[in-house]
C-alpha cells in the first residue's frame, strides 16, 4: 500500500485559505487557493489531479501508517482529532467558525482604495455513513461576511454538497457527486464585471457520475459532468444595474483517465476531458465554445524524501465568437514535494494551461503559474504554513496581460480536539497592461473554529 507520506505530492497544489470562503479577489487561475482534500475514490472525478494508486500488497503485509508519516496539512494527532457524533450507521461532524478580517482595499481598486473591517460567521454540518460497503457523504454549509462600513459588500454563501460510491464488486465502483449552491463573485476578481461595486450573486448546480475499475495494476475511469449557472445582477459604482443574464447556461463534459502502476510508489497516467459550453450570450455575441484538454505523465517517489508528478499535454478551445476564434497550445504541470524531516514539507508547483477567465465568460486566457510553499509543524498542535504564487495571464480577444502575486501565511493553533485558532495574512497584487485593473491589498485576519 502506498504510504500517505510517500503520496504527499497528491495535494501539494493546495494553498492555505485566508478564511473558509475568504474574499477571492484576483485569485490565481491555475493554482487553487482552497485546501480541499479528496481522498480516494473521490479524486477519480478530478481527472487532472493525481489519483490514488491501487493497493498492490496483501492486507497482512501492509504496514500501519503513523500520524507522523501523513502530510502535515492533513495530519491529525489522536489527541487533537474531533470525535464527531455517532447516530446508528451515520457519523455527524458539526462545525462553527467565527472570525474577523481587516482588508486594506475592499474594492480591489487602484483609484478608490478604501479599507474596512469585516466579521465572518459560518457553520457546517457533515454527515457520512459508516457502512462496510458503499458510502454516502453530505455537507451543508453557510458563511456570512458582514462589513463594518461598506454594507453593500455583505454577502452570505450557502451550499449543499453530496457524494456517494457504490461498490459494484471488489474492483469496480460507481461514483456520484452533486452540489447546489448560492455563491458570490468577489468585487475586483477576474470574473467580476468591470466597475462592479457589489459582489455578483449566482446559483450553481453541478453533478458528476463516474465509473471506476481496477484491473490489477491498471485503473480506468470514465464519467459525465454537467454544471448549470444562473447569475443575478450587481450594481456599478455609479449606481446603475449590471445584468449578468448573458452568462447563464450549462457546461457539459465527458472525461476519462487511465493509470498504470509499476509499483506501490510509481505510475504513469493519461487523462482527457472534452467540454461543450452552452451559454445564453447576447444578441450580438455568442459565448458558446467546445474544447478538450489532455495530459499524460508520471507520478513517482524519487527518493524516500522527495515525491513528484510531471505531466504534459495539449488543450484546444474553439469559440463561436470570431473575436476569440480557436485558442490552443501546450499544457504542462509539475509538482515536487521535499520533506527533509517529519516536521517540514516543502513543495514547488508549476502549471501552464489555456483556459477562460471563468467558465461562464467569453475571454480566453493563457495562464502560467508557479508556487513555492512550506508547512512546518512547530509542535503537534501548532502549524505554520506559507505559500507564494506568481501567475501571468495573457488574454485572448482583449488587449490585456496580467501579472498576479500572492503571499499567504497562516499560523494554526489547536487548543484541544474541539477548538482551534488561526492567525492569517494575505498580500495580493495585480499588475495589468490595462492600468484600471491594477491593485494591491493586504488582509489580516483571525479565525476561531469549534468542531464537535
Amino acid at each position: 500500500m502506498t504510504c500517505p507520506r510517500a503520496r504527499r505530492g497528491l495535494g501539494s497544489i493546495l494553498l492555505v485559505a485566508l478564511i473558509a470562503g475568504a474574499d477571492g479577489a484576483s485569485e490565481a487561475q491555475v493554482l487553487p487557493m482552497s485546501p480541499i482534500f479528496w481522498p480516494p475514490p473521490w479524486n477519480a472525478q478530478h481527472i487532472f489531479d493525481p489519483s490514488a494508486l491501487p493497493v498492490l500488497l496483501q492486507a497482512d503485509l501492509r504496514e500501519p501508517v503513523a500520524p507522523e508519516d501523513v502530510p502535515i496539512r492533513t495530519r491529525q494527532w489522536p489527541e487533537y482529532r474531533a470525535a464527531g457524533i455517532r447516530a446508528g450507521a451515520w457519523m455527524f461532524d458539526p462545525t462553527v467558525t467565527a472570525g474577523g478580517i481587516y482588508d486594506s482595499n475592499v474594492f480591489a481598486s487602484n483609484a478608490s482604495k478604501e479599507s474596512d473591517l469585516a466579521t465572518r460567521l459560518g457553520a457546517s454540518l457533515r454527515a457520512l455513513t459508516l457502512w462496510e460497503r458503499h458510502g454516502i457523504e453530505l455537507e451543508a454549509a453557510a458563511l456570512s461576511t458582514l462589513y463594518r462600513r461598506h454594507s453593500g459588500l455583505d454577502q452570505t454563501d450557502a451550499s449543499l454538497k453530496g457524494q456517494a460510491h457504490v461498490d459494484i464488486d471488489h474492483a469496480t465502483a460507481l461514483l456520484a457527486r452533486f452540489e447546489a449552491a448560492y455563491l458570490h463573485e468577489a468585487v475586483g476578481s477576474l470574473t467580476s464585471p468591470a466597475g462592479a461595486a457589489r459582489p455578483t450573486p449566482y446559483g450553481l448546480f453541478s453533478g458528476d457520475v463516474t465509473l471506476r475499475r481496477e484491473f490489477g495494476r491498471l485503473t480506468a475511469s470514465m464519467g459525465l459532468r454537467a454544471d448549470s449557472y444562473d447569475f443575478g445582477s450587481t450594481v456599478a459604482q455609479n449606481g446603475t444595474t449590471i445584468s449578468q443574464d448573458a452568462r447563464d447556461g450549462q457546461i457539459y463534459a465527458v472525461h476519462g483517465r487511465l493509470d498504470y502502476a509499476f509499483s506501490a510508489k510509481s505510475a504513469i497516467f493519461a487523462a482527457v476531458e472534452g467540454n461543450a459550453r452552452r451559454l445564453r450570450g447576447t444578441p450580438d455575441q455568442s459565448f458558446n465554445s467546445d474544447g478538450y484538454r489532455a495530459l499524460a505523465g508520471v507520478d513517482v517517489e524519487l527518493t524516500h524524501l522527495i515525491t513528484g508528478e510531471f505531466a504534459g499535454g495539449y488543450l484546444e478551445q474553439r469559440f463561436a465568437s470570431a473575436a476569440v476564434g480557436t485558442v490552443q497550445g501546450p499544457s504542462y504541470r509539475a509538482m515536487l514535494t521535499w520533506s527533509p524531516s517529519r516536521r517540514l514539507d516543502i513543495y514547488v508547483d508549476a502549471e501552464q494551461l489555456v483556459t477562460t477567465a471563468a467558465d461562464t465568460t467569453l475571454t480566453a486566457v493563457l495562464a502560467n503559474a508557479a508556487q513555492v510553499g512550506l508547512d512546518y509543524e512547530l509542535r503537534r498542535n501548532v502549524v505554520l504554513s506559507v505559500a507564494a504564487t506568481y501567475e501571468k495571464d495573457g488574454f485572448r480577444g482583449l488587449p490585456r496581460s496580467d501579472k498576479n502575486y500572492i503571499l499567504d501565511a497562516r499560523l494554526k493553533y489547536l487548543m484541544n480536539n474541539v477548538s482551534s485558532l488561526a492567525l492569517l495574512y494575505r498580500y495580493q497584487r495585480r499588475d495589468s497592461s490595462q492600468a484600471e485593473f491594477d491593485f494591491e491589498k493586504h488582509q489580516i485576519g483571525i479565525a476561531a473554529r469549534v468542531e464537535f
